[in-house]
């Protein structure tokens, strides 16, 4: 086990770290994080729209009986908060990961976000707005950028505007020209396609790319691949969950919205793998399904004083899937005896999850949780279903069964160290000629003396 540590230390872990700090990657990664809030309200909106409880459709419907746009009144506001959250998700994601990726670069965020935007609509019009136009918002965010970039740093192509002209107009000159050929570049590009026939960039990207890449994002390699890789990431100390979000995010938001229209259809989900997925039913506890290492400390670590300890401090952010006291306080990180359960515990639950969804025994995610919401309720919400609370409630008794061994293990390792110690301590003080605190002295005759 060591070996394969060092092995790791020395060639995975600097490609990682690299990986990590990669400036798309944050930007695209940053970019998300400030969407979620949206992305959770539009899920709900959707879902209490479309609560699957007997009678619910039609209480809802006496009560707010009236009509407008042949929907009832009390569908508008879901409607409507649709509008304001899910329907424009690309043109959000356009904006923010040029935003991040400019300041990361110490340019204008504004500026670069604003010329993205427009870039968006070039290449796809009014089209795309929503999350279908996701992949085309990521490349036209990140490209239009970079051009960006590169024009703002020719000094023939800044307007200089005198002193005494408010800042806000001078920097907006001294992007006019670059912002200008950024998106005359695109419109150039969007024509070009034109020419080939297709009508659409971003219908057409959609179909060609975007589909089959969450298709196969979908699938159960790729979902055990996601549980193999983020633990491991996390042992040896860097966020894996931050590292990925980026994939995550780029097949969440579609299958999300394509689950919600297929349910609010009645047809079959056609995504099984996105956020809440994993969130509700492999983090459980955080990454690793620590809810489950907590668990087995209560049950069988009780005489590791260290566990112990911890474990009581790391209970309550368990609950909410916060691991970081265990993470480096047990610590997980870079911990032989927990290597083993924390890559394969969640990578088993991925299995469980997935074919009891691809089984029809439990409905596939179609809403958005907090990843705080604590395990077995995130189930029942992401899923709008029992099952959902119970599948989360057997990969946890899964997870308690794979972490208990190891945590007797480690208990009787630090047992027997902490014998080992007091013994060599003892022997230390006797060699000393000290008498060990808590022991009595013999004279000749056996009697006891102080």
């Amino acid at each position: 086990m060591q070996s394969f540590i060092k092995w790791m230390e020395k060639h995975f872990l600097p490609v990682a770290t690299v990986i990590g700090n990669q400036r798309h990657l944050v930007a695209i990664r940053d970019a998300f994080v400030y969407t979620m809030p949206l992305m959770i309200l539009g899920a709900f909106a959707v879902l209490l729209n479309n609560l699957p409880i007997p009678g619910f459709q039609d209480f809802m419907n006496k009560i707010f009986s009236e009509q407008v746009d042949k929907a009832f009144i009390w569908t508008k506001l879901g409607g409507n908060i649709w509008n304001g959250t899910f329907a424009v998700l690309s043109v959000f994601i356009a904006f923010l990961v040029a935003y991040n990726l400019a300041t990361s670069y110490n340019l204008s965020g504004l500026a670069a976000g604003v010329v993205s935007v427009g870039s968006f609509f070039t290449v796809g019009g009014m089209a795309g707005m929503d999350s279908s136009g996701l992949f085309i918002a990521l490349i036209v965010g990140l490209l239009s950028t970079e051009i960006f970039r590169i024009l703002t740093g020719n000094k023939h192509l800044i307007v200089k505007m005198p002193d005494g002209v408010p800042p806000a107009v001078a920097k907006s000159f001294e992007a006019l020209f670059p912002a200008m050929i950024t998106i005359i570049f695109w419109g150039f590009v969007t024509t070009l396609f034109n020419a080939a026939h297709i009508a659409n960039v971003v219908t057409w990207f959609y179909k060609m790319a975007q589909q089959p890449f969450m298709g196969m994002a979908s699938s159960y390699p790729m979902a055990l691949l996601l549980a193999f890789i983020t633990p491991l990431l996390w042992f040896f100390g860097l966020h894996g969950a931050n590292m990925i979000e980026p994939l995550m995010q780029t097949i969440n938001a579609p299958s999300i919205t394509a689950n919600l229209k297929a349910f609010k259809a009645g047809k079959e989900l056609p995504y099984i793998v996105n956020k809440p997925f994993f969130d509700s039913f492999v983090n459980m506890g955080g990454t690793g399904v620590t809810i489950g290492l907590l668990i087995a400390i209560l049950l069988v670590g009780r005489k590791n004083k260290q566990y112990m300890t911890v474990g009581a401090l790391a209970g309550a952010p368990g609950i909410f899937n916060i691991n970081e006291p265990l993470t480096f306080g047990l610590p997980i990180v870079l911990n032989p005896i927990l290597f083993i359960p924390y890559i394969l515990t969640p990578m088993i639950c991925v299995t469980t999850a997935y074919f009891a969804t691809a089984g029809g025994l439990v409905p596939a995610a179609i809403a958005m949780p907090p990843w705080v919401t604590p395990p077995i309720i995130g189930g029942v919400i992401a899923t709008a279903s029992w099952q959902g609370g119970v599948l989360a409630a057997v990969n946890i008794v899964i997870s308690v069964a794979i972490y208990s061994p190891f945590v007797y293990m480690a208990t009787v390792i630090a047992n027997r160290e902490e014998k080992e110690n007091l013994t060599d301590s003892n022997s230390k003080t006797i060699v000393d000629g000290s008498t060990p605190a808590g022991d009595t002295a013999k004279d000749s005759s056996g009697h006891a003396t102080v």
